[in-house]
Formats: C-alpha cells, sequence, structure tokens
C-alpha cells in the first residue's frame, strides 16, 4: 500500500465518523521554545490549554514535522526519520478512551478490501499505563486481546504530558509484531525493534502540576473535559504495509536512494558504511525539501542552521560515496515527485526551493576548502604542543563557522592521528541551544512563563482588534500585570502589561512594529509603548503609568499614535510594492525572506540564486515610484486561503495561514496575504527611496527604502551634499565621479609609492642588523627587538634579508616587534644552522613562552605572536640558551 493511499484511508475513515478534517500545519512552530513543530497535536495545542474554543468537536490530520534530537541514529537504525507525517484523530470533550479504541482497532484490522490497514489482529500488542485499569479491559473487551499482549508500562513511557503545568493523561500504544527474525520474544517491553509501535492513544484526563506523573508525581486535578489525542507513524505503517525493512525503504524515500546509486554507481545493501550514507542521503534530503517548502533558509542560527546542517551532511554522505558533483539539486528533483500528489505546493514552488539548495550547496563547498584550511591549523598547533585530542572548541568553531558536521571533524582528525574531545564540543554546542532556546523565548514574551496571560484569554477570550477602522476606542481592562505576575492595580510611574476587552493598537507581527499611543481615563493616563501577542488572541498593551491609578475594569480612551501608525502604513504598503517590484525582476524565486516596517522606513529580505545588480535595483524603484502616480485603491477582503492563491495573491514562506486569510490589494500590482495595516491609496506614500542594499546570507538580500517624507528629506540633503562636492572639486555636477576617480588613482599611487620607500627604509636597515651577530658556539646569532610596530609580513621581509647576508655560515635570526599589547617575532635559519639540527619551527617553544605566545612554521622559517611585550629580553636569553644547548648536544 502507497504511502499516499495509507494517509488518504485514514482520513476518510475518520471523516466518516464525524470528524473535521483540518489541514497540516505549517512545520515553523508557534511555540518559542521550539524551533519545528513536532507533533501532529501541536496546532490544537491552544484548544488542549483551553487558550482558544475548539471549533469543532472532532478533528482529524495528517501533520508534517520535524525532529532533530535523533539525527545522529538517522541511517542506523530502521525507524528513525527527521522528517516523518504523524496521522491523528482528537476529541475535544466528545468521545473517550472507548471509543478511541473502537476506531483505532476498526482501521488497523479491517481488510484492504474495506478501506482498512489489513493488519494481522494476532501480531497486534498494546502496551497501557501501569494504573490504567479501565484501559487495559477495554482492550480485552473491544479488540478481544488476550492478557499477555497487553502490557502496563510506567509514567515515563506510557504518560503524557506538554512538558508545563496543564493537561495530561495515560497512553496507550499499539505495536506490531514483525516476527522472530526481528529480535527477542516478549512483547514491546522486552524488544521495540521487533515489536514496532504504530500508533499511540493519549487520554488526556488529568491536570498536572509543576512536577510531572510522568515521574511519578501524582495529578493535582481532573479535567472537566476529556479530549483525546492521537498519533500514528504514517512512515512506520508504510514500511510495515510495503513489506520493507525500515523507513527508508519505503515508496516515499527509497527513490532518493535510487538516486544517489546512480549518481555514486554504488549499490545499497552492499557495504554497510555505503547504506547508512545512502539512507541519511535519502532523509535529509526529503528533510530539507519540506523545510525551504515551508520557508525556511539556510543559516547560522535556529531553523536556518538545522537546514543547513541536514543540507550540507548530504553532501558530506555524498562525497563519501564518490559523488563528486553537485547532488542537492538532483535530489531534490526526487524528492518534489515523490511527495508532490500529498503536497502540491512543492511542485508549485520548486523553482524557489531547487535555488535555495542549489545555492547552499556552492556555498558549502567553497567553505569546505576555507574550513579544511583551518582544520590543518588547529591540527598541526595541536601536535606542535605535543597534544593528541583536537579541542572541543576548535570542532565547535568548525561546525559553528563553517557548517562541518562533527563526524567530518572526526574523520578528518582521526587521518592525522587525532582524537577530538567531543565532551567539550557536546557541551558547547549544549549552550549554544540554551542560548537559543532563551533567546526565543525572551524575544516573544520576556520571560519564560505566559500561564498567566492564558489564564486572562481563557477567562475573558480573544481581544477584539479594531485598528483596521477605528483609531479610537472605549476599552475596558481585563488583565493588569507587573513583571508577568497579575495585580489588582498599579499607580503613577509604573511598568505595566494591560489587556484591554478592545483595542484600535495593533500589536507586532509580520514584519509590521507595533503602535504606541495613550490611554485616558477618569483620573489615570497611561502611555503605550509596546503591543505584543504573547498568547494568541490576546494583545498585550505594555505601558507606564504616568499619572493616578489604573485597576482591573478601568474605562480608558484608547488612542493610537496617528501620526506614527501613519507613517508605518505608508512602509508596510511600500514593502508591498518593492516586493512585486522584485519578483517581478528576479522572477518567483525572489520570495520574501523577512521584513521590518517601521516609521518611515522599510527593510526587505528576498531570496534570490543570482547576484543583485545595482541597475536592476534602480529600475525597481523607477517601476514602484511610477505604479505611485496611478494613486491606485488599496482594498482588502478576507477569504480562503485556496481561493487566495487562485486569484495569484502571493503567500510568505514561514508565515501561518488559516484557513480564512485577508487578502491586501495593489490594484493588479500587488496582491498578498497580510495581516497588518496599510493605506488607503497608494498615492499616500509620496515617494519611495532605496538607500541601502546588501547581502545578509546565502542567497538571501537585503533592501532598506525610506518613505514619504522621511524619503524626501534624504533626497534634499544628497542634493545638498553634491552640490558641496561640485563646489569643492570646481567641476559641474555630472563630471564629479570622473574627477573624484582621478583624485583617488593619484592618492593610491602617492601610498604605493610611500610604501616602496617606506620598505626600503626598513630594509636598509638589514646590513645593520647583520653586523650585530653574536656567536654562540659557532653559530652567529641575531636576536633583537626592531622598531615598534612594523607588521608581520616587513618583519618576515627584513628576518629574510638578514639571514641572506649571514648565508655563509650557521646562523639564527630572531626579530621581535611590540605593538602596543602585542608583540610579533619571526624567525629564519640558514642550511648551515638546520645542519646543526636548529630548526625555526623546533625553536619557538624554547622561548615563546617568555611573551605569552606560541607560534609555528617550518624549519627554515617560523612566526607568531604573543601578548607579553615586557618578555622580549627574557624571550632573547631563553633563545640563546636553546642555541648552546643545541649545538653541544649534537
Amino acid at each position: 500500500m502507497q504511502t499516499h493511499e495509507i494517509r488518504r484511508r485514514f482520513l476518510d475513515h475518520f471523516e466518516r465518523h464525524g470528524h473535521t478534517v483540518v489541514p497540516s500545519a505549517s512545520l515553523l512552530s508557534d511555540d518559542p521554545t521550539v524551533l519545528f513543530t513536532i507533533a501532529g497535536m501541536a496546532p490544537f495545542k491552544p484548544y488542549f490549554l483551553g487558550e482558544a474554543p475548539p471549533p469543532f468537536p472532532r478533528a482529524t490530520s495528517v501533520q508534517k514535522c520535524v525532529r532533530t534530537l535523533d539525527i545522529d541514529n538517522v541511517g542506523h537504525t530502521t525507524r528513525h526519520n527527521t522528517f516523518f507525517q504523524m496521522a491523528g484523530n482528537f476529541s475535544f470533550g466528545d468521545y473517550f478512551k472507548d471509543r478511541a479504541i473502537e476506531l483505532a482497532w476498526e482501521l488497523i484490522t479491517k481488510s484492504q478490501e474495506d478501506g482498512g490497514y489489513g493488519f494481522d489482529p494476532e501480531r497486534i500488542w498494546v502496551t497501557v499505563y501501569q494504573d490504567d485499569d479501565e484501559a487495559f479491559e477495554l482492550w480485552r473487551r473491544i479488540a478481544g486481546l488476550p492478557e499477555e499482549r497487553i502490557q502496563r508500562r510506567g509514567g515515563e513511557d506510557n504518560y503524557w504530558d506538554m512538558g508545563v503545568p496543564g493537561p495530561g493523561g495515560p497512553c496507550s500504544e499499539i505495536y506490531y509484531d514483525r516476527g522472530p527474525a526481528h529480535g527477542a520474544e516478549g512483547g514491546p517491553v522486552a524488544d521495540e525493534d521487533r515489536y514496532l509501535e504504530i500508533w499511540n492513544l493519549v487520554f488526556m484526563q488529568d491536570i498536572r502540576g509543576e512536577q510531572s506523573p510522568k515521574y511519578g508525581h501524582p495529578p493535582i486535578g481532573v479535567l472537566p473535559k476529556k479530549n483525546i489525542d492521537t498519533g500514528l507513524g504514517v512512515e512506520r505503517v508504510a514500511f510495515l504495509l510495503q513489506g520493507v525493512d525500515n523507513v527508508y525503504e519505503t515508496d516515499l524515500v527509497r527513490p532518493v536512494i535510487s538516486k544517489a546509486e546512480q549518481l555514486s554507481g554504488r549499490r545499497y545493501g552492499a557495504d554497510e558504511g555505503d547504506d547508512v550514507r545512502f539512507r541519511v542521503i535519502a532523509d535529509h534530503a526529503r528533510s530539507g525539501v519540506m523545510l525551504v517548502g515551508d520557508g525556511v533558509t539556510p543559516g547560522n542560527e535556529a531553523r536556518g542552521y538545522v537546514l543547513r546542517r541536514l543540507l550540507r551532511r548530504i553532501v558530506r554522505a555524498s562525497r563519501l560515496l564518490g559523488i563528486d558533483q553537485p547532488v542537492l539539486p538532483a535530489f531534490a528533483e526526487v524528492v518534489r515527485d515523490a511527495m508532490g500528489p500529498s503536497y502540491p505546493e512543492l511542485v508549485r514552488d520548486f523553482d524557489r526551493i531547487v535555488s535555495v539548495v542549489r545555492t547552499e550547496e556552492e556555498t558549502f563547498l567553497t567553505t569546505l576548502t576555507s574550513g579544511s584550511r583551518i582544520f590543518d591549523l588547529a591540527a598541526a598547533e595541536t601536535k606542535a604542543a605535543g597534544r593528541g585530542v583536537l579541542s572541543g572548541d576548535k570542532a565547535f568553531q568548525l561546525h559553528d563557522t563553517y557548517g562541518f558536521p562533527i563526524d567530518l571533524t572526526l574523520e578528518m582528525a582521526a587521518e592525522q592521528g587525532l582524537t577530538v574531545d567531543e565532551t567539550g564540543f557536546r557541551a558547547l554546542m549544549a549552550e549554544q541551544r540554551a542560548r537559543a532556546k532563551a533567546d526565543a523565548a525572551a524575544r516573544k514574551t520576556g520571560r519564560g512563563d505566559v500561564s498567566a496571560y492564558r489564564a486572562v484569554l481563557e477567562q475573558h477570550g480573544p481581544t477584539e482588534f479594531l485598528g483596521y477602522t477605528d483609531l479610537e476606542s472605549s476599552s475596558r481592562v481585563i488583565g493588569l500585570l507587573v513583571d508577568g505576575v497579575p495585580v489588582a492595580s498599579a499607580s503613577a510611574g509604573t511598568d505595566v502589561e494591560l489587556v484591554l476587552d478592545r483595542t484600535p493598537f495593533y500589536a507586532e507581527s509580520g514584519g509590521q512594529i507595533a503602535d504606541t499611543g495613550r490611554l485616558v481615563g477618569s483620573g489615570v493616563e497611561l502611555h503605550v509603548s509596546d503591543v505584543q501577542k504573547l498568547v494568541p488572541g490576546l494583545f498585550v498593551h505594555r505601558a507606564t503609568v504616568v499619572a493616578g491609578e489604573v485597576g482591573l475594569d478601568t474605562t480608558v480612551a484608547a488612542a493610537v499614535d496617528v501620526a506614527r501608525r501613519n507613517a508605518i502604513q505608508r512602509s508596510h504598503s511600500a514593502t508591498h510594492l518593492v516586493h512585486a517590484a522584485v519578483r517581478g525582476a528576479y522572477g518567483k524565486r525572489a520570495a520574501q525572506a523577512g521584513s521590518l516596517n517601521s516609521p518611515g522606513r522599510m527593510r526587505f529580505d528576498f531570496t534570490t540564486p543570482a547576484p543583485v545588480s545595482a541597475d536592476v535595483l534602480a529600475q525597481v524603484e523607477e517601476e514602484v515610484n511610477d505604479y505611485l502616480q496611478d494613486d491606485v485603491e488599496v482594498t482588502s477582503y478576507t477569504t480562503t486561503k485556496d481561493k487566495a492563491l487562485e486569484l495569484g495573491a502571493v503567500a510568505l514562506f514561514g508565515e501561518k495561514y488559516g484557513d480564512q486569510v485577508r487578502v491586501v490589494d495593489m490594484g493588479e500590482y500587488s496582491r498578498e496575504l497580510c495581516g497588518g495595516t496599510h493605506v488607503q491609496r497608494i498615492g499616500q506614500l509620496g515617494v519611495v527611496k532605496l538607500v541601502g542594499d546588501s547581502s545578509i546570507g546565502s542567497g538571501v538580500h537585503r533592501v532598506e527604502a525610506l518613505v514619504g517624507m522621511d524619503a524626501l528629506r534624504f533626497i534634499s540633503k544628497e542634493h545638498l551634499l553634491v552640490g558641496q562636492l561640485a563646489d569643492q572639486l570646481k567641476v559641474p555636477r555630472d563630471e564629479i565621479p570622473t574627477r573624484i576617480s582621478s583624485v583617488l588613482e593619484r592618492l593610491r599611487s602617492a601610498e604605493r609609492e610611500l610604501e616602496r620607500l617606506r620598505v626600503a627604509q626598513l630594509l636598509s636597515s638589514g646590513g645593520q642588523l647583520a653586523d650585530t651577530a653574536e656567536d654562540v658556539h659557532g653559530v652567529s646569532v641575531v636576536a633583537t627587538a626592531v622598531p615598534d610596530g612594523v607588521p608581520g609580513n616587513d618583519l618576515r621581509a627584513l628576518a629574510t634579508d638578514v639571514r641572506n647576508r649571514l648565508a655563509s655560515r650557521p646562523a639564527v635570526v630572531a626579530l621581535f616587534s611590540v605593538d602596543g599589547p602585542k608583540v610579533s617575532f619571526v624567525v629564519a635559519t640558514t642550511p648551515a644552522a638546520r645542519d646543526l639540527g636548529l630548526a625555526a619551527g623546533r625553536l619557538v617553544p624554547a622561548f615563546g613562552p617568555a611573551v605569552g605566545g606560541r607560534g609555528g612554521g617550518k624549519p627554515d622559517m617560523a612566526q607568531g605572536g604573543g601578548t607579553e611585550p615586557a618578555g622580549v629580553p627574557e624571550a632573547v636569553a631563553a633563545l640563546r640558551r636553546e642555541i648552546e644547548h643545541a649545538v653541544t648536544q649534537a
């Protein structure tokens, strides 16, 4: 049975039984502490937590998920995927355990001819929570399972909650016995490779406190409405029904392996080491394409970092299979063809997806070369210091800066006879992950705990937003917090967070910054400085009490700073027009990758597979301003997402949309899905002036622009500046570039001549230095400090010159240069000195510690630096002692 059919049968089964079919949410998680959607229930989390009323009593979905905690297991086991599809059915206070078990048992055991999966009931095992006698008896009664095939397990295996105080409950997991060839007898408790889990039924019936029942702590209450949350692993069902050995050989993944076989000339199944690489390629190719499809671009932080790691592991595994050509576009095509029937957006947006992965591969091949040089230097330093272990911080630098997978560093180290401090590396990675989690939570809420805000939402419902049409309203304070803690009132001088029942204030989202303004009530006034949605649907106003005292149920007149809002709206509308012009210039692959709309200024980031031309950006600016003259009306309306896409509306990658979406039209020129606020007519923008552009990452470009009066003031200032330059250069305005080029060329010529004279003067001292050579047991030694601040290259040239003057005898030249708190040094030796065992690189460790430094090099020349200039005299003495020792021992 093909995977697409497995998905269809699941959704059809539950739709026939009264469930609303809900499309998969984005892979990009709304939870600030989680990068990706990692479970099928994630889109329904607000309903389980009571943050929003469920729009239906029953639901079913097949959710896209990505988990990367087990990335190192990918390819080594039969069941680990980074991307997977989780099919689930959900009940919100409707049916409970008995119906959940009935529906699951019916689907998995019903014959395939009748629309089921056709699993043999005699090979089904289940587990239940250790104290859940009810579930135990239901499996006996409904499914007729014998007691020996119903196993009880503890909380860590069979209790589920969300990791925070709130709903939770016992689980019941369904397993399929693959047979004696796959492991030991004894059910899931004995062997989870032989007995493969395919479905987990969660019975949400408890309220957990600060400590989870997973670890033996009792629940603190019972949910007033009991819920069902289940998850069936589509890939696991596929590999069982398709009769293959693991999840990598199913119909949606095996084609990538076949492509890798074709490109490499090697055969899957012939070598275990190669098989792991084939499976890594297949898994990561699918995950990478799905992530790019949902708007993730490779980068060095958060989601972008995960995607970069996946794609670069593919490239590395391909190289180890002997493939020396670009591979990511070819693998992406296979993924598109395999996954397209279930995810048609991959087909629609494939040009953008393939350009992203192609650019990342090209970038990695370049950084692979750079990183290899860094590794070689680190390995050489490690060996020179007499150590056999590459430090964890060096491995982390290669991983974090150059995108080296740790297994690549391990392999390269082994080739040089070194090991790697993996413990130190893992510690640094853990610190980075902890910082990323903390930063994400802080950016979203300023603190980790949002339970107080959820309580306001649960009691009063979501905030009514009036700001599309009204900039003033009469509102009531329904939530009041200080430092995240609810309070009854707050007096003048206090920074507070208020929740209003209705508000004209726009909360920061979609690149548009928040409104500011005033709240005025009877004897009280507040200044609003920021507005955030700390939980979905709840607008939290960050404000300062300027006068009086504010309390719960206070009625206030809420007024947005109109001039500021208008300036922000002009910037947001300008972003839409620039986006349209950029897409016109570079095609659909130029997709928005971020934006910021602030008063009078906009920033727009977009992906592009090609270099961005200044001429094209000039054309973009001209096109936008030309369109402004038409002064078309800006309209907005709500429709279904499918209908909006049919109308040609642009959906921004990485944004999350519900079934109903808001579309903003600016004539036929621009049509986007957008929840922000905009001008009424585009003529209100006045003028749009691009003032900067830059590359901000692999395949991502940024343009910045001023809008309205800010743009006009900038143009006036530039006009004045050009006039001043023309006056100073005494040329007409249009000749300024030519005159500046001429002046710069004369300046560069003078600088070159000064540099030539400086080097000549420096080298002229070579003869004097050679004359100062001292005899140390038959070796001529020049060891001294030269004038402060001589750069490293010049110091090397001077040392070479002095050595050449002494080339007819055994000689060692050591020159030191101090520049502030730093000292540089160069050591050079003649052939006759090297015959006595005086190699430059081996002399450095003898005196380097005296200047608090180190260095290295070849027998004829070595250099380095330190941080203790006062140690130069001791370094000179140490060098002489080392030469004396080496010569007398020879």
